[in-house]
């Protein structure tokens, strides 16, 4: 897998929870350390059928950060280590056994359009916005 240059947050940008992980990063994000690509992109598919993953179900968000893939709960974890402030205590979620992390992962992401829904429409960025989207990942 080639890993990107810089830090990235792929996500499924069809559902809402995701998309609300993405806005909470993007509020939290104040020195702009991330970037973005939604799984449905040319660059999220890459990265997705890279990591052996399917390119039409994304019951991961793929978090890239300090060179390395972190993909479940681990991906959460990694994106809240690397905030400033209250969320890094989040990251300590990592450490969890992995026999209690990955059912609860599972059961939210297999339910996650039933639960949380679909975004009725595409997101459609401003300028700002979509200066902070990694190339071809919108």
């Amino acid at each position: 897998m080639t890993l990107p240059k810089e830090d990235l947050i792929v996500f499924d940008g069809e559902c809402v929870l995701c998309s609300a992980f993405f806005r909470f990063i993007l509020r939290h994000d104040t020195a702009h350390r991330f970037r973005f690509a939604t799984a449905q992109s040319r660059l999220g598919q890459r990265l997705y059928r890279d990591a052996g993953l399917p390119t039409d179900d994304f019951e991961t968000n793929l978090v890239f950060v300090d060179g390395q893939v972190h993909q479940k709960l681990d991906a959460f974890a990694a994106a809240m280590g690397a905030l400033p402030g209250l969320p890094r205590v989040l990251s300590g979620l990592r450490l969890l056994p992995k026999f209690l992390k990955d059912p609860i992962y599972h059961l939210i992401a297999r339910n996650r359009y039933r639960i949380f829904g679909r975004e009725a429409t595409c997101l459609v960025p401003d300028p700002d916005l979509r200066a902070r989207f990694a190339p071809g990942g919108f």
